[in-house]
């Protein structure tokens, strides 16, 4: 069986998250491609989507999220993505065992003998008047009829598992600060969620191994469960094996992927690409050596942006009185500090709307 190495794995990322050449394709087909992007920090899905595609314009993501051609609700892993309103919909109801699972491990105490399928049917009476809520406010429309759990698992519950909502804007706008108000994902979108597959099947969780895998593979099965935080798709895998191709990486871990997916020659050149905070390229993997150190890898849970220079993470960045900030991770060659601040002084004009080119890179460390 042919082994990637490390290099070899990072180029195919790299292709697969358009990462290596920014793609010509729509907004809303690149979300597509993409499986969603992870969006609780509203303001990160436009950066990640800058340095993936062409001429990206920020109002067109904006018009998609207020037409209800795109949607921020919770799914892969209970974080909020930024998803298709198709996907939502076709995915949700394979999520909700996963959902309802991660709240219990945050609040299983709380949550002790509380009837979930009555809880959830309760919330979705309270919901459906269509008025906007927060999750304070309906955990409190509901807290005299079940008190101890407090509003705060009580909420979490519903609106990260029970109850599918989705995030209204104008939160996740461009440039716009706006707090949580939910709505009923099936009266926004105006169609019901895709009821569960009969017993014995399972074709949307071989959607999700095919869709995964053209956006990250190849990779292993523990990857697709880190992207999705589904437990149950080895019978998935099984019943597409046909379909897929094999290799091992250099620890020798069996990787799936789709025949025709790119593979790019491990040399191929890898431009230097600003990533938001919790960007998937990075956090859609279990082992995520091909694209950071893991020296470095609690950078990937902790919310930083980082800069990829030969396509790895090598500097953190941020933004300061209009200045895009790069703080190296490693030293820099002068050809790498070069191109970082090309890239900088494009990333704070888009940020400022052409207002700001001002960008600073820090020392190297020793």
């Amino acid at each position: 069986m042919t082994v990637l190495d490390t290099r070899a794995l990072n180029r195919a990322t790299l292709a697969r998250q358009l990462l290596l050449d920014r793609a010509e394709v729509p907004v809303l087909d690149a979300i597509a491609h993409l499986g969603g992007l992870q969006a609780q920090e509203p303001q990160e899905p436009f950066v990640g989507l800058w340095s993936r595609l062409r001429a990206f314009d920020p109002a067109v993501l904006s018009d998609l999220l207020t037409r209800r051609s795109v949607v921020r609700a919770h799914l892969m892993r209970r974080t909020v993505h930024l998803l298709t309103a198709d996907d939502t919909l076709a995915w949700r109801a394979r999520h909700d065992t996963m959902l309802r699972q991660r709240v219990l491990g945050t609040y299983r105490r709380e949550l002790d003998g509380i009837d979930l399928d009555e809880l959830a049917a309760a919330g979705r009476a309270v919901m459906a008047d269509d008025e906007p809520r927060s999750m304070t406010e309906l955990a409190r429309a509901l807290a005299e009829r079940w008190p101890s759990p407090g509003t705060r698992a009580l909420g979490e519950m519903l609106i990260g598992a029970l109850v599918p909502v989705v995030q209204l804007p104008p939160r996740g706008l461009w440039r716009t600060r706006a707090g949580v108000r939910n709505v009923l994902l099936s009266s926004w979108l105006g169609r019901e969620i895709d009821p569960p597959a009969p017993e014995g099947s399972d074709p949307v969780g071989e959607a999700l191994v095919r869709r995964y895998l053209a956006a990250f593979g190849p990779a292993a099965s523990a990857d697709l469960r880190a992207w999705c935080g589904l437990a149950g798709l080895p019978a998935a895998v099984a019943s597409i094996r046909e379909e897929l191709v094999t290799f091992r990486d250099e620890r020798g871990r069996e990787l799936l992927d789709l025949p025709d997916a790119p593979r790019p020659d491990p040399d191929t050149p890898a431009p230097v690409r600003f990533l938001p905070a919790f960007d998937n390229a990075i956090l859609g993997y279990h082992d995520r050596s091909r694209i950071i150190d893991d020296a470095h890898r609690g950078l990937s849970v902790a919310g930083a942006r980082v800069v990829l220079v030969d396509g790895r993470v090598a500097a953190t960045w941020s933004v300061k009185d209009g200045t895009v900030v790069v703080t190296p991770l490693r030293r820099f060659s002068r050809a790498d500090r070069t191109t970082v601040a090309e890239q900088g002084r494009a990333l704070a004009s888009f940020l400022s709307d052409n207002d700001s080119h001002r960008v600073r890179v820090a020392a190297s460390p020793r």
